[in-house]
């Protein structure tokens, strides 16, 4: 943020945060890893859109992969990509004490442990070359066997756990590539090239059985321990604990009780089909390969393009004079930026770095103005027609077509934002707070001129509804980027689009190792089968109460997304969750649509909520003091998913009229939930009963029923009746006052 005599002015609100254990190269260094970035995001805008060099030149070039790839060997170049990269952008510690000495005798120990990743490498190529020279490979021939075994498998665990142990203890200097992590980074290679290699072959179909080579079991083992130790560096511990425990219950499950009890499964058979499209490459990879890193690109190319700094500066221009202005702005722009970038956490660090102190400035509460940047970036990802990249997994595992997703979440996510606007206008009401004034803004004329900067979000829109698939609407969404921003200064050249596709290249790292991991325990769930008795589980519970087997889903897929960025929270919580609730009849894309939208607040659930926790280092308040207070502001959106499964049309099931009454009763009950919760009621504070009553008559219009929603909007009536005649005493209870 700048300020020009004193107006506020946004500036770099899009840019990437440094990460306490990134790396920051200078030099050759920097050139090759930029370099590396560079082709990592190219190749896949290239192979998305079937585009090679020999398709433009003639010339067949050796070693270069031609397009379209095999989808199994797309996915595992997708992975084994950003295992490098991630290995040796980020360090398996952090940075924080500049001080710290070296240790040059873990380095020399990594340089022995490139031997061993070297070996495993070279026989995974050496496999390649037999195999092409007519070998007939199988995972009974003696010889075979013992080469995976020995010569592949051994030097490869070896290095991979003695690299992943060495990088938690060697220290070097930031701007340095360390040793155990480019062994990691071979052994992410190996473990590519050998898989490419055997599943080319008939071996694909012998996954899961005695005739799997055991190299496959091995790779797999390497793969996985190499995914986790990635996510644990750029996404926390959260999801690598939940995966480990996931792990451990393949083979525990035959020894607990009840529905959790699982056949007894070897680990050669689990390990052989775990690296397969049953897990690793299943639905989370094959998103993450395709629309995810498409929409990265497409994020990164309106960073380089300065649209994340026009969206805030439209915001404020718009909103920022309205009471509490800065909460309002925040409201706005966070949804538009979360909707790009897929992570609430880091949407709350882009954005909040500018909104938060704002917001404080004007008279809210830090705890307060951390939990609506936190509620409000949360939002994003509900907010069509990107809705981070849940969407987009959505559709792949449900096989719903996308557009028709992006349509059905257009009336929730109005509810999910009307709803925090009624919360932090109540506030702001409540504390007599002012709008900024408009010397202090962006000039909204200024912004209207400059409108055309929207035109890629709308060009997207535009092109998915006329029938383009999600991919070439995606790609002509980024190059009408790179054309709009010549009507700016900041126009882009071939320097800055291979910027921006080097931003992109570093910036898929922490969402591909997310969903790789995520597919781990996608996989451990098809293969243990726990899935399908927890449906069973719910199916128990909902011949009790359907409203309970809900409410049980309901918690089951916040602990699970605890902790977790939301792609990983709605894979996981899709697995385990949403196949029961369609057991009980509830049509997928409402099953689908419920567990996605508590995966999403997770983020802003206590104990364990990401996006509150990033809002509070920001605002400087207690932590689970601003998890708490998001909660509450975030509140409609526990409420959301049972609207729409009582009322389909919320969904966009039904016709015109049904849909808009829905629409227009649910904005009003999610107005008195909003009024109950704050105490502020048609221009005043409201006592105690009045708030009771108001929280009472929005739940009864969740229901949906026509007479449901009459006697809600009866008691609201009734309610505004007491409030203008009467004049109850708002602090007539001390505990209303103290929740106040």
């Amino acid at each position: 943020m700048t300020e020009v005599q004193d107006q506020v002015i946004a500036e770099g609100v899009d840019e990437e945060p440094v990460e306490g254990n990134r790396r920051l190269f200078e030099g050759r260094a920097f050139i090759f890893i930029s370099a590396a970035a560079t082709f990592y995001a190219a190749f896949h805008m290239a192979a998305l859109n079937g585009l090679s060099i020999s398709d433009w030149t003639g010339v067949e070039i050796p070693f270069l992969p031609t397009f379209p790839m095999e989808t199994w060997n797309f996915r595992i170049v997708h992975v084994a990509g950003a295992l490098a990269l991630g290995f040796l952008l980020f360090a398996g510690r952090g940075f924080a004490d500049a001080r710290a000495q070296e240790t040059p005798m873990l380095g020399y120990l990594g340089y022995v442990l490139m031997v061993p990743a070297l070996l495993a490498l070279g026989m995974a190529l050496s496999f390649a070359v037999e195999i092409s020279n007519g070998v007939l490979w199988n995972g009974i021939d003696e010889a075979i066997r013992f080469n995976e075994t020995w010569l592949f498998g051994a030097p490869l665990i070896v290095a991979t756990a003695g690299g992943i142990i060495l990088s938690w203890f060697h220290k070097r200097e930031r701007g340095a590539f360390s040793q155990p992590d480019i062994v990691l980074a071979i052994c992410g290679f190996a473990v590519a090239a050998y898989l490419i290699t055997i599943y080319g072959t008939l071996m694909r179909n012998s996954t899961g059985t005695p005739f799997a080579p055991i190299g496959i079991s091995l790779a797999a083992v390497a793969g996985s321990a190499l995914i986790m130790e990635l996510t644990r560096r750029v996404a926390g511990l959260a999801l690598v604990i939940i995966a480990g425990i996931f792990l451990v219950y393949v083979f525990a499950g035959q020894h607990l009780p009840g529905f959790l009890n699982s056949p007894a499964i070897s680990w050669q058979r689990f390990f052989s089909q775990v690296y397969t499209d049953a897990g690793i490459l299943g639905p989370t990879t094959a998103v993450s390969s395709t629309y995810i890193i498409l929409f990265i690109i497409f994020a990164a190319f309106l960073q380089a393009s300065k649209v994340g700094d026009y969206f805030v500066n439209f915001a404020f221009a718009a909103a920022g004079r309205a009471r509490g202005g800065p909460a309002k702005v925040a409201i706005f722009a966070s949804g538009l930026m979360g909707m790009i970038n897929g992570t609430s956490a880091g949407n709350v660090v882009a954005t909040g770095s500018l909104t938060i102190p704002l917001m404080k400035k004007v008279g809210y509460h830090k705890k307060t103005a951390g939990a609506v940047e936190a509620a409000a970036s949360t939002g994003g990802q509900i907010m069509p027609p990107i809705m981070g990249a849940g969407a987009f997994i959505m559709a792949e595992i449900t096989g719903i077509p996308y557009t028709e997703i992006a349509i059905a979440a257009i009336v929730p996510a109005i509810l999910y934002f009307v709803s925090i606007y009624f919360m932090v206008d109540f506030e702001a009401a409540k504390l007599g707070m002012r709008g900024m004034r408009e010397d202090e803004l962006p000039k909204f004329r200024d912004m209207v001129r400059r409108v055309f900067l929207f035109l890629p979000i709308i060009i997207l829109i535009a092109a998915l509804f006329m029938g383009y698939s999600v991919i070439r609407a995606g790609t002509l969404a980024t190059v009408s980027a790179a054309v709009v921003s010549w009507l700016t200064p900041y126009r882009m050249g071939l320097p800055s689009v291979v910027k921006a596709f080097e931003l992109a290249g570093v910036m898929s790292i922490q969402i591909i190792a997310v969903c790789a991991c995520a597919g781990i325990i996608v996989g451990v769930i098809s293969l243990t089968g726990v899935g399908a008795r927890f449906s069973n589980l719910l199916l128990g519970l909902a011949e009790t109460s359907q409203l309970l087997a809900l409410f049980f889903a309901m918690c089951i897929a916040i602990l699970l997304g605890m902790g977790m960025p939301t792609t990983a929270a709605y894979a996981v919580a899709a697995s385990v969750v949403a196949p029961g609730l369609v057991n009980l009849g509830i049509p997928a894309l409402t099953a689908h649509f419920f567990v996605f939208y508590f995966a999403v607040v997770s983020a802003i659930t206590p104990p364990v909520a990401l996006a509150s926790y990033a809002a509070a280092g920001i605002s400087g308040a207690n932590p689970m003091e601003t998890s708490v207070a998001s909660f509450k502001i975030g509140i409609a959106a526990f409420i959301v998913p049972f609207m729409f499964f009582y009322n389909s049309a919320l969904l966009m099931d039904g016709n015109w009229f049904e849909v808009i009454r829905a629409g227009i009763t649910a904005v009003f009950g999610v107005f008195l939930l909003s009024s109950g919760v704050q105490g502020w009621f048609w221009g005043a504070r409201a006592a105690w009963f009045i708030r009771l009553g108001l929280i009472a008559a929005a739940l009864l219009m969740i229901e949906g029923g026509l007479l449901t929603d009459l006697v809600g909007v009866g008691a609201a009536v009734g309610l505004f009746f007491i409030q203008k005649v009467f004049h109850p005493d708002p602090d007539a209870a001390v505990a209303i006052r103290g929740a106040d």
